[in-house]
């Protein structure tokens, strides 16, 4: 029986929605588990339809993407028990919606007819952004069953690369001629029966294809009816080729506030369209990879993964963690003999190494925030070090001599006090220096600048920190 699909007020409403349903099931099964007669069985087995009839009708009248999100935020057996009911119709566009971990682990629970069947209700763009996630034994069988205008676009759109303004575009752009009049376009628009969705311009081409300009929308209502497109268009708009990086696109969708934007190739002749919705989703799964690299994790995870895919994606920079926190240890342990005869030091110089890596973290921010923007090229880089090290500089100064002050005031020891003014501004200079170079060296090595530089940068200033604090208390301090 057909659904209708209604919007949550909120995603969290629907999983809150979901989860109280999940959880009175539960309850119920355990009381009707709790009673014994000779019909128990055939009871418990009209319990489980009536629950699942409930939880059907349920999931299915949510959109798509809360269906996905609810997913997403169940463990293992929960989740499968929702995915179990939801429709085949449906399952197409939650499994575009849901994060690449949980859709890995929901085409699992599928079988190969059941892979298939996620294309029916799917157009060509959405079928392209699936398949590179499909198991392999199953893409030839579904290449073969689309039809052929449907297969040429998504191989077409496997071709670009990952990252790319055509990666991103829809191939069906809603073009119009130059040569033609305004009111041609709009009895063409009528006997189409819809406008194109989510576009505030349509395409001019000429003869050819090739892009000439946009027609904004509002001029093709407003303006008399034998104007031509021509005279009417935006002969010089913002569009994209085909290889242009998708992360220029959304600082232009940025900049210009845009919503939809021809896509060309290298002959300039259009070839798609660019939407402000695929821009964002872009956009959120690399603010997303970024914010993982930066701790080491390369993959997505899911939360309710299994522990050992858990722990084996965790791993590696977990290593790396453990050899700069061991090196931290080494230079503390060289040190015994200055922290014996001044206790005093073991209680001050984590504050050393804490704000040093702070510090070294928020220029790593900002050194990677501007590479992914590209606001900075070889030739400014080494002002960038000179800039960075001078705030290093001023902010250890300031809160250096704020140390300083409550260390004398604490201990009533001078030389204690401008030692722990050195090591704080010494220490987040270079842990200034250390967080823009980091990027930069990984950049310069291949790497994603923000692939685990979190863990490197905290690495090395606290070793640095130690250092630098113990030795200044080895030189200065002890007698």
């Amino acid at each position: 029986m057909p659904s209708t699909q209604t919007h949550a007020t909120k995603p969290t409403d629907a999983l809150d929605h979901i989860r109280g349903i999940l959880g009175r099931q539960s309850v119920e099964r355990e009381l009707a588990g709790r009673s014994a007669g000779p019909r128990h069985e055939l009871q418990h087995e009209l319990l489980l339809r009536q629950q699942k009839g409930a939880l059907w009708r349920e999931v299915n009248q949510l959109h798509p993407a809360d269906i996905a999100f609810v997913l997403e935020n169940l463990p293992l057996t929960e989740r499968r028990a929702v995915w179990e009911e939801v429709e085949p119709r449906h399952n197409g566009a939650v499994l575009l919606e849901v994060s690449d971990a949980v859709r890995a682990n929901l085409l699992d629970w599928m079988d190969r007819q059941e892979v298939l069947d996620v294309t029916t209700h799917l157009d060509s763009d959405e079928i392209a952004d699936l398949v590179p996630d499909l198991p392999q034994d199953v893409v030839p069988s579904l290449m073969e069953r689309l039809a052929p205008a449907d297969r040429q676009v998504v191989q077409s759109a496997l071709s670009f690369p990952e990252g790319s303004v055509g990666s991103l575009m829809e191939f069906d752009a809603t073009a119009i001629r130059a040569d033609v009049a305004l009111d041609v376009v709009l009895r063409w628009l009528r006997r189409r029966g819809s406008l194109p969705t989510g576009v505030a311009t349509l395409p001019v081409v000429d003869r050819d294809g090739v892009l000439q300009g946009v027609l904004r929308l509002d001029r093709l209502l407003t303006r008399p009816g034998d104007t031509l497109v021509a005279d009417s268009m935006d002969r010089d708009p913002v569009a994209f080729h085909i290889g242009d990086r998708a992360a220029d696109a959304a600082h232009a969708f940025e900049r210009y506030d845009l919503i939809a934007a021809p896509v060309t190739n290298i002959h300039g002749t259009l070839v798609g369209l660019l939407k402000v919705e695929a821009v964002l989703d872009h956009v959120k799964a690399a603010s997303q990879r970024d914010l993982l690299s930066q701790v080491g994790l390369r993959e997505e995870e899911d939360l309710f993964a299994p522990v050992w895919k858990s722990a084996r994606n965790r791993g590696l920079w977990l290593a790396l963690n453990l050899v700069t926190a061991f090196i931290a240890s080494r230079v503390i342990g060289h040190f015994e003999g200055v922290i014996e005869q001044i206790v005093a030091l073991a209680a001050l110089m984590p504050i050393v190494a804490a704000v040093g890596g702070n510090t070294g973290n928020q220029t790593l921010a900002l050194v990677i925030r501007g590479y992914a923007l590209g606001q900075i090229a070889p030739s400014a880089f080494r002002r960038l070090l000179l800039k960075e090290s001078a705030v290093g500089f001023v902010n250890g100064t300031v809160w250096g001599g704020t140390m300083a002050v409550a260390t004398l005031l604490l201990y009533g020891d001078p030389g204690m006090a401008l030692v722990m003014f050195a090591a704080m501004l010494l220490t987040l200079t270079f842990a200034s220096l250390a967080g823009a170079f980091t990027p930069a060296l990984l950049r310069r090595l291949g790497q994603d600048p923000a692939y685990g530089s979190a863990i490197l940068v905290t690495g090395f200033t606290d070793s640095l920190g130690f250092f630098i604090f113990l030795g200044l208390a080895a030189a200065f301090l002890v007698r």
